[in-house]
């Protein structure tokens, strides 16, 4: 017979594109530092609204990129450059899928 033991609790959090997140919001919802988050805004991979740490706001479109970096960074041992160039190439490739679907619709 076997034994599942429960050692803690994962909460998740549905956001759509347009959920607004604080830094703090954005940290916890990685479980990463601030200075995560800025690393990733000095590479470009994400672009907060606002002039000042403070008032930094991010969309779920932030959180899903900050996501992905992680997971590059962590199970590839991609650096934050790489992660971008990948984050750039992946989106390019969906808008090509959208493309090419929309024609087959369309044609």
């Amino acid at each position: 017979m076997n034994t599942i033991i429960v050692t803690s609790q994962v909460s998740v959090q549905l956001l759509d594109e347009n959920a607004v997140l604080t830094l703090d919001e954005l940290c916890r919802a990685c479980a990463m530092p601030a200075e995560f988050i800025v690393e990733l805004i000095d590479e470009g991979i994400v672009q907060p609204r606002g002039p000042t740490p403070e008032s930094w706001r991010f969309s779920g479109v932030h959180l899903e990129r900050t996501r992905i970096a992680l997971r590059l960074q962590r199970d590839l041992g991609v650096n934050l450059a790489g992660a971008a160039l990948a984050l750039q190439l992946l989106e390019e490739m969906d808008e090509l899928r959208r493309r090419l679907a929309a024609s087959a619709l369309t044609g």
